[in-house]
């Protein structure tokens, strides 16, 4: 993991003061409301349907034990609501069917942040001094500037990994914090980078995708995208460079979002994104970046080139941990090992099958635990649980984590000797679930429940949905399917890349779902990245299981069973929307005859 400089702990702790005095001055009101929101939100700090919210960043997803301990002491002293504020707020919610709203929680997201719910303002400044002493901070995890950097859940330890992408992404998270031309942008601006042939960080959805390759000579590069986004008009990145030489990336980036900065529409928000301008100009665009970043370098002399020694010294950040000898073992002696404990604790086999995938050192693996359970929110970490997860790093690996895209945490350094201990501790957290890539393991924004955007809720949906499908025979059955659930438009869910998609719209006040097939985040499996169709109108909330179901029914009827079974993906690929729209169809007729 990255260590923080001198320079970087005193810049965190810093900011944290000058947030504190801050607050401090609109409390006592010396600060107007208006004057105070944009420096709150400049640091994390929301204001949701309920109460406040913070957005936690976490650089490319990695959080050592000490830091996830923190989260948990945040989580269990701090994110308890007012009891007026949380009164009112679970007699709303009864009103819509849900009795209870969990506190003391934090919530991972797609782009690898943590969030809190329930945090008052008037403790906000003593948070942000705790998140200084672990070194983390909210800083530019909102707001109309380049957010926090997202990044393969796998880098530095997958064995399809061409270059470890996390320096990169340090050095870029170093230059982009609070650079004074990039702050105040048309709208927000997202990041994703991956060093490995399958694309884990959903690159080409974001507004700058990059992916690191070599060329014939062996060189190393990025394939540079632009103008991936979702939300009410989802597009995917358009390839600016297919080669762009490592250490001109800062360049290229700054050439990028410079064209956006000046063409980029401000009149109108829901225009205002990259993918907007660069649908609207195409080559005019890219040919604009060009010329940018030609000046930059023959006219600037390209200031913000890499040079070796940087990449050198961030890089050694990043080494490996020391692996004692254990490691030197080989492919047939692990593999044998382990399947004779599967052969002998077979949910042990089935976890190793599902959660449980391969490292670049052959005796190390590398393993999820999953945060998909029943009567729990998708993403959602206890106090306790993130205390446990921060134990488990440290006795297993190397006390580090790292939270996903699909928002779960993940262990990266782990010795085959220690799966079995780890499987049967996480078994005793409940973290042990076999579920990962299936239906339950599904993505999930927090909805109508705390966002103040949501037109609809999802945690019901989700759980609905997780409630009819606890048996595990039954998922291995199914195979492999994203499900991803949105609350609203704005696609914090990422339903236009789920296999199967399911948006909350708003229909006369009442809560309505609609469903999308045929959606990709861009992993092999799934093929290249893609937006899903919708298949019909809306839904109503008790429908939407039993569409899933006829869905999914209608998938095991026609798919092909010879040779390899073809996955859910697969299949619609082959055969098309129409048995599926059918079969969704005649699902929500038999719902209202039952009516």
């Amino acid at each position: 993991m990255y260590q923080y400089t001198e320079f970087d702990k005193s810049f965190v702790r810093s900011r944290a003061a000058q947030f504190r005095d801050q607050l401090e001055r609109w409390q006592s009101g010396k600060l107007s409301e208006d004057d105070f929101r944009p420096l709150r939100l400049q640091n994390g700090w929301y204001v949701q349907r309920h109460a406040p919210m913070l957005r936690v960043a976490v650089p490319y997803g990695e959080l050592s034990s000490a830091q996830l301990r923190m989260l948990a002491r945040i989580a269990r002293d701090y994110d308890e609501p007012e009891a007026e504020i949380y009164r009112l707020a679970c007699e709303a919610q009864k009103k819509l069917g849900t009795p209870h709203l969990p506190t003391h929680y934090a919530h991972f997201t797609t782009r690898t942040n943590v969030q809190f719910n329930w945090i008052p303002l008037s403790k906000s400044a003593d948070v942000m001094d705790l998140l200084a002493s672990v070194d983390m901070h909210g800083i530019q995890t909102s707001g109309n500037c380049i957010r926090n950097i997202s990044c393969d859940e796998r880098a530095g330890v997958a064995p399809d990994e061409i270059a470890d992408p996390r320096p990169f992404a340090e050095i870029m998270r170093q230059w982009t914090t609070l650079h004074p031309e990039f702050a105040f942008l048309p709208r927000k601006f997202k990041i994703a980078i991956t060093g490995a042939t399958e694309d884990r960080a959903a690159t080409d959805w974001h507004d700058v995708g990059l992916r690191l390759q070599k060329n014939d000579a062996g060189e190393l590069g990025f394939r540079v995208t632009a103008g991936g986004g979702m939300g009410r008009t989802p597009m995917l990145g358009v390839v600016l460079r297919d080669f762009l030489p490592w250490h001109q990336i800062m360049n290229y980036i700054e050439a990028v979002v410079r064209v956006y900065n000046r063409y980029g529409r401000r009149d109108n928000k829901y225009k205002a994104r990259i993918k907007i301008l660069v649908k609207a100009e195409g080559q005019r665009y890219i040919d604009e970046v060009d010329e940018e970043f030609r000046q930059i370098v023959e006219r600037d002399g390209g200031p913000h080139t890499i040079p070796q020694a940087e990449l050198d010294r961030v890089s050694a950040s990043f080494v490996p941990p020391g692996l004692n000898s254990r490691i030197h073992r080989s492919d047939e002696t692990v593999s044998s090992g382990l399947r004779a404990q599967a052969q002998a604790h077979p949910r042990f086999g089935r976890w190793l099958q599902r959660n449980v995938a391969h490292h670049k050192h052959p005796a190390m693996r590398i393993v999820t635990l999953s945060f998909k359970r029943l009567f729990q929110a998708p993403g959602d970490a206890s106090a306790d649980q993130l205390d446990i997860v921060a134990d488990l790093a440290g006795r297993f690996s190397a006390g580090e984590a790292r939270i996903t895209h699909t928002q779960n945490i993940v262990l990266p350094w782990v010795h085959v000797d220690d799966l079995f201990p780890l499987w049967k501790a996480a078994c005793d957290a409940d973290l042990a679930s076999a579920n990962v890539h299936l239906l339950t393991d599904m993505i999930a924004c927090p909805g109508g429940d705390f966002c103040a955007l949501a037109n609809a809720r999802s945690i019901p949906v989700a759980q609905a949905v997780t409630e009819r499908y606890q048996d595990l025979d039954e998922l291995d059955d199914i195979g492999e399917v994203d499900l991803h659930i949105s609350g609203c438009i704005n696609s914090c869910g990422h339903h236009h890349s789920g296999h199967i998609g399911i948006l909350g719209v708003d229909k006369d006040g009442q809560e309505w779902y609609q469903v999308t097939l045929g959606g990709s985040d861009g992993k092999q499996s799934s093929g290249a990245a893609q937006a899903g169709k919708v298949i019909g109108p809306s839904f109503s909330a008790s429908e939407v299981p039993d569409v899933i179901e006829a869905i999914l029914a209608t998938y095991r009827d026609i798919r092909n069973t010879g040779g390899t079974r073809e996955t859910f993906i697969q299949t619609l690929k082959r055969v098309g929307l129409e048995p599926f729209k059918v079969a969704a169809n005649d699902a929500r007729r038999k719902a209202e005859a039952s009516r």
